[in-house]
């Protein structure tokens, strides 16, 4: 699966700040392409990351999904990049676009893996309503009575 990706990952390499908040803004401004480029680049980063945060078993099991809808999220995160950004002193403060989106992609594969491991779990525990109840024993008499009535 990774392959496919490994020629992007060689021709969009690394790129400058600069570079990449020319990119950010064209991106901003509507180019569709810019922020194709943009999300292209930092594939990379996104596999980086799934195979950092996952178990080997879980990126074979899962990594396809992963990688797919934390693309989604690269280009949300494109839109809400904030270019103007400043420190508390009010100078301006630029970020990385990996920096800006490295929690969030590291949130999103922990909550993703965490929702497929229970989804998994429910499907492994026994169905108890299949058992037909009439051959369950019977309740002992003192456990229905009620504490009124001892």
């Amino acid at each position: 699966m990774w392959e496919a990706y490994s020629s992007i990952r060689q021709r969009y390499s690394r790129i400058s700040l600069q570079e990449e908040r020319e990119l950010i803004a064209h991106a901003q401004k509507g180019s569709q392409k810019k922020a194709e480029e943009l999300v292209l680049r930092h594939i990379g980063f996104v596999i980086f990351r799934i195979h950092k945060k996952a178990f080997p078993a879980y990126v074979r099991r899962f990594g396809e999904d992963l990688l797919s809808q934390s693309i989604l999220i690269l280009y949300d995160k494109v839109k809400s990049y904030d270019l103007g950004y400043k420190d508390k002193g009010g100078h301006p403060k630029p970020v990385r676009f990996v920096s800006y989106i490295w929690k969030r992609i590291d949130g999103f594969i922990i909550d993703s893996l965490t929702k497929e491991i229970e989804r998994e779990k429910q499907q492994e525990s026994p169905d108890w309503e299949r058992f037909d109840h009439e051959d369950q024993p019977a309740q002992h008499p003192m456990e229905d009575a009620t504490i009124g009535s001892l």
